[in-house]
C-alpha cells in the first residue's frame, strides 16, 4: 500500500510518517522546497520516505504526488492563532482540501482519505461535553483559523455525501515531544512558565480543552485508515482540563511551586495587542495574540467515546503525557527544575 502524507514536515505529519514506516507502509511525503525536513526519518535510519516536492495550493504538483497512491493522509494545514494576512488560512486550509479532493477524484486509485480537521471545526462547548454530532453554529469565530477549519469541515462532509471515501478526524490540543511549532502550544506555554515569562495562571481556570498526546493522535489516524468508516467523523481528543490544571500538574510532577496568582484575560489581551504590534515590526509571529484570548474565553471539551469504540483509540491521561513532555523539555535545555 502506498500512502501520501501532506503536511509531512509538520509537528503531527512527521511523527505520522515515522509510525507508518515502522509499520511497513510505503510513504510518500509532499514537501515544499523550503520545508525543514528534520522531523522526517533520513535514509541513514534504514527507512526513508519518498519525497515529492510541491504544495497543496499547487494543484498540478499535488496531482503528480497522488500518482499510484492508495491512501492520502491530508494533514497539511496552516495552524496559527493569528497572521498578518488572514486570507492565507483559507488558501491553505480550505482550498488545499478542495485540491486534495479533486486530485483524489482524478487519480482514481485512492481508496481512502484521512483528513486531519480540528476540534475548532466543531465549535466551542461552553458548559457541556460535545461529540461528533456537533456542527459549528457559525455565530462567531474566535480566530480565522477556526473559521477556515469550519468551512473546510463542511466541504469534507459534502464530499463524503457524494461518495468520496473520506474520514475526517478531529484532534484536540495536540501536545508531546516533537517540533516546537505553533501547534505544540502546551510545550510553548510550559517553556514560558518555567522560564518565568509567564509567572501566573492564564485567567481563572474557566477555560477547558481536550488534550491529545501527539502519538495517540498518530495511532488514531492510522486506525482511521484501517477501521474508520467513510463519511464518519472521529474525535481524537483526550482528557478535558484547563491550563490552570496543566500548570498545577506540571508543578506536582517537577516538585516545583505552583503559580501564586492569576493573570486576568484582559491583561493578557493587552499583552496580545502589544505582541501583534511588535510582530508587524519584526515579522516574528507572537505566541499570544487577541484571537488567542478569544479562544481562552470559551470551553472546548469533547468526548472520544466513538473513536474508542470503533477505532480502539486509547488516549493516555494528561498526567502520563506531561510526565513525558517535561523531562523532554528539560533534556533540551529549554526548562529547568
Amino acid at each position: 500500500m502506498r500512502i501520501l502524507v501532506t503536511g509531512a514536515t509538520g509537528y503531527l505529519g512527521g511523527r505520522l510518517c515515522r509510525s507508518l514506516l515502522s509499520q511497513g507502509y510505503s510513504v510518500r511525503a509532499l514537501v515544499r522546497p523550503t520545508s525543514d525536513l528534520s522531523s522526517l526519518p533520513s535514509s541513514s535510519s534504514g527507512s526513508a520516505v519518498e519525497l515529492v516536492y510541491g504544495d497543496v495550493t499547487d494543484y498540478r504538483s499535488l496531482l503528480d504526488a497522488c500518482s499510484s497512491v492508495d491512501v492520502i493522509f491530508h494533514a497539511a494545514a496552516l495552524v496559527e492563532p493569528w497572521l498578518p494576512d488572514p486570507s492565507r488560512f483559507f488558501t491553505v486550509n480550505v482550498h488545499g482540501l478542495k485540491n486534495v479532493l479533486q486530485a483524489a477524484k482524478e487519480t482514481k486509485t485512492i481508496e481512502k482519505i484521512v483528513y486531519t480537521s480540528s476540534f475548532f471545526a466543531l465549535g466551542p462547548t461552553d458548559g457541556y461535553v460535545a461529540d461528533e454530532n456537533q456542527m459549528h453554529a457559525e455565530k462567531f469565530f474566535c480566530t480565522e483559523y477556526e473559521r477556515s477549519k469550519a468551512s473546510a469541515d463542511k466541504i469534507a462532509l459534502q464530499a463524503a455525501s457524494e461518495g468520496v471515501p473520506i474520514v475526517p478526524v478531529y484532534p484536540g490540543v495536540i501536545y508531546g515531544p516533537g517540533k516546537l511549532t505553533a501547534g505544540n502550544v502546551v510545550a510553548q506555554l510550559l517553556i514560558e512558565r518555567f522560564n518565568w515569562r509567564l509567572p501566573g495562571y492564564i485567567g481563572y481556570g474557566n477555560d477547558k480543552y481536550s488534550f491529545s498526546h501527539v502519538d495517540d493522535v498518530v495511532e488514531g489516524h492510522i486506525a482511521a485508515m484501517k477501521k474508520g468508516r467513510a463519511g464518519e467523523r472521529y474525535l481524537l481528543t483526550g482528557e478535558n482540563a484547563s491550563f490552570m490544571h496543566v500548570f498545577d500538574m506540571a508543578a506536582v510532577i517537577t516538585s516545583t511551586s505552583k503559580p501564586r496568582f492569576c493573570i486576568p484575560l484582559g491583561v493578557i489581551e493587552l499583552y496580545g495587542w502589544l505582541s501583534v504590534l511588535i510582530s508587524r515590526i519584526t515579522g516574528k509571529l507572537p505566541l499570544i495574540s487577541p484571537p488567542t484570548v478569544n479562544v481562552l474565553r470559551h470551553q472546548w471539551a469533547y468526548s472520544c467515546d466513538k473513536a474508542k469504540l470503533e477505532l480502539d483509540y486509547r488516549p493516555r491521561s494528561l498526567r502520563e503525557g506531561l510526565e513525558e513532555v517535561l523531562p523532554w523539555l528539560k533534556s533540551l535545555g529549554l526548562i529547568k527544575y
